[in-house]
């Protein structure tokens, strides 16, 4: 294996993550995107891999990372012959298989819609985010950014309707401005002049990082691509381990995070809106 590139608080490698994953210090949070089905031209996805390299790297993630981490999974399914292939639920039911808790199915909406859904069916607008937990979760930094329709004080229930149906008591509660945002998160695609046929959002990355570590925490991307969550991840204030096995993919990845850090683009956020 070679000497990894260290670009400030990063540090990236050139090789597989089946091959380095085991000797990584463990990690607080993993946030990803791995090359699922044959959507794009990654070179190698995981799907042609077989379901052995998938589950393989999963149980390499489980021991890479610390009690309470985080694992962002953002995946989606190919439609072929009108089928879509269910890559996306096999390998969340591989996470759980492996030891993770499934701590949240996340929606990404994308601004455009992908030319790759079902021809005959609805526009396809989304990616699943799996939020996984290797055991309880230790951080939950929860956006607010959601504005509510009707802030001031209301009446509430004070728990979920009984089990014979009929509603508990009501409360007085006061409302804020601003709640918890939902488990759909929008965005425009990734984009830039990167080489790298598909660009993870920036702003997509750096709210699952905000949300699921702390300033100085260590966060892992096995598949680093065109490096934005390193990118990311340095701007908020975290360290930043990234794997990328291609290597063109690498160099832009450098490239990327090298370039980020001689703009003094370095940031911590205290709420990302």
């Amino acid at each position: 294996m070679a000497d990894p590139a260290i670009i400030g608080r990063a540090t990236l490698y050139l090789g597989d993550c089946r091959d380095i994953l085991p000797t990584l210090p463990k990690v607080d949070a993993v946030v990803t995107s791995p090359p699922y089905d044959e959507m794009r031209n990654y070179e190698r996805s995981l799907d042609s891999w077989g379901e052995a390299v998938w589950l393989d790297i999963i149980s390499k993630l489980h021991r890479a990372t610390t009690d309470g981490a985080a694992v962002v999974w953002v995946v989606g399914d190919q439609v072929r012959g009108g089928d879509e292939t269910g890559s996306s639920f096999r390998q969340a039911l591989a996470f759980k298989e492996a030891g993770f808790k499934l701590f949240d199915t996340m929606i990404y909406e994308k601004a455009q819609v992908s030319p790759f859904g079902n021809q005959r069916g609805y526009a396809q607008t989304f990616e699943y985010m799996f939020v996984f937990s290797k055991g309880e979760l230790k951080t939950a930094n929860i956006l607010r950014d959601r504005r509510n329709v009707r802030p001031g004080g209301q009446s509430v229930i004070a728990k979920g309707a009984d089990a014979d149906g009929l509603s508990a008591a009501r409360i007085r509660k006061e409302i804020g401005e601003f709640g918890r945002r939902t488990n759909i998160w929008a965005y425009g695609v990734g984009g830039g002049d990167t080489g790298h046929p598909a660009v993870f959002p920036l702003k997509l990355a750096k709210d699952h990082i905000f949300s699921w570590s702390n300033e100085g925490d260590l966060v892992l991307d096995p598949f680093l691509g065109s490096g934005t969550t390193g990118i990311a991840a340095l701007q908020m204030g975290r360290k930043f381990i990234g794997i990328e096995r291609e290597p063109k993919y690498f160099d832009i990845a450098c490239r990327r995070i090298e370039d980020a850090q001689r703009q003094g683009d370095m940031f911590i956020e205290g709420r990302a809106a």
